[in-house]
């Protein structure tokens, strides 16, 4: 059971320097929010240094009675510390939170969860052992237009049913912003043994939505072609928007797939998912993301212009619902909105405090927050994808 807010907070990898920000521009916002400093108030920093971690108490103006760490070990053994928030790199998940876990304290870690099945079955045999309840970042099955894509499969639209779903299909473009440049702080992206890459992050946050509507594909139907079309990467300084140098990529860059969805009250014994996602940019005016699921008395369609995060800016184009009826060919949008007090945080932070909020008001696991057995099975499935590739890659 988990214990009553409020949850004293400490963050991993809010750096002062770190060429990319998520954990300042996902996070922060919400914790720093009234809420969030009621709910979940930041009590201390890890970083890579007890001075790094001093200097970005600094930079974000936290309370001067924060504490800094520069170990793990350390942090772990902070008996006043009841959450840590992870938002290193991939490859540092495990180091960074092993500790925490072990010791029984709560965990977010962002997704991937670790760089290698290895690592996961790790941190999930330790959070067995120590009652740790450790909550994985796949918060946009929560993000408000899925949730509503749920509500109408299961509901209907004005009395109006859609019936079951019969076949889904999804085009996907993005997991970075240029299908053949990466910034230099993302350079590891072209870097399979790193764990974090445009198919376990663009690609796996799309599928793992996908999946919370339609439900689970049957592994045994499931056939995926992936391919590697642009080895030569160019990094970028992103201070000068120089090319600095080239890498040869060894993460694929596109992925195919199509299986069978598992027959449940919401589908057909026969109901198939194909799912096809590039990386990069797609052709201009395309959505970055369309998503449509053909059932027996009509047609959902979803589509997002800007990205496949499904949080847009203001003046971009906001994710559209539509459904089109069969019986008099007409075509009703549905309307979507986030809570009022998502609407005073940025777009890119509303689903992770969405998902923290779930998760330290003690909500079950499912109810708003991703547990650590369902996303390493999730992990697991999206490995045995890039494992396939690599083998047919070395028998070609």
């Amino acid at each position: 059971m988990a214990p009553k807010p409020p949850h004293r907070t400490a963050l991993i990898g809010l750096s002062s320097t770190a060429t990319t920000s998520w954990a300042s521009l996902a996070h922060l916002p919400g914790l720093l929010s009234p809420h969030g400093q009621t709910l979940l108030p930041i009590t201390a920093l890890l970083n890579s240094s007890v001075s790094a971690a001093r200097a970005a108490i600094t930079t974000y103006n936290l309370p001067p009675t924060t504490k800094a760490y520069g170990t793990p070990a350390t942090l772990a053994a902070d008996p006043s510390i009841d959450l840590v928030i992870c938002n290193t790199r991939v490859d540092k998940h495990i180091t960074t939170i092993i500790d925490s876990v072990r010791a029984g304290k709560d965990v977010f870690v962002e997704w991937p969860v670790a760089s290698t099945l290895e690592d996961i079955n790790v941190i999930v045999e330790a959070a067995g052992r120590s009652r740790s309840r450790v909550a994985v970042g796949l918060q946009r099955r929560w993000a408000p237009p899925v949730v509503k894509i749920r509500e109408v499969l299961r509901e209907g639209v004005g009395g109006r049913r859609l019936g079951r779903v019969l076949s889904a299909d999804v085009r996907a473009f993005g997991g970075t912003k240029d299908r053949e440049v990466l910034p230099e702080g993302l350079a590891y992206f072209a870097e399979r043994r790193v764990g974090g890459n445009p198919i376990v992050i663009g690609f796996a946050h799309a599928f793992d939505w996908v999946l919370s509507v339609l439900g689970d594909l049957n592994p045994s139907t499931v056939h995926t072609k992936l391919q590697l079309q642009r080895p030569s990467t160019r990094i970028r300084d992103p201070q000068t928007n120089e090319i600095t140098r080239e890498t040869t990529s060894n993460v694929p860059d596109l992925l195919s797939l199509h299986g069978a969805l598992l027959p449940s009250a919401l589908t057909t014994a026969s109901s198939t998912l194909s799912f096809l996602f590039r990386r990069g940019q797609p052709f201009p005016g395309t959505p970055a993301l369309t998503f449509t699921i053909n059932c027996e008395f009509g047609e959902l369609r979803v589509t997002s212009f800007p990205g496949l995060s499904l949080e847009t800016l203001p003046g971009e184009e906001p994710v559209k619902i539509e459904v089109h009826w069969f019986e008099d060919d007409k075509v009703e949008e549905v309307s979507w909105d986030d809570s009022e007090e998502e609407k005073n945080l940025p777009p890119v932070a509303r689903s992770v405090w969405r998902t923290l909020r779930a998760f330290a008001e003690g909500k079950e696991e499912g109810d708003g927050w991703v547990g650590l057995k369902d996303a390493a099975r999730r992990a697991e499935m999206i490995e045995s994808f890039l494992v396939g590739w690599e083998k047919e890659t070395k028998g070609a």
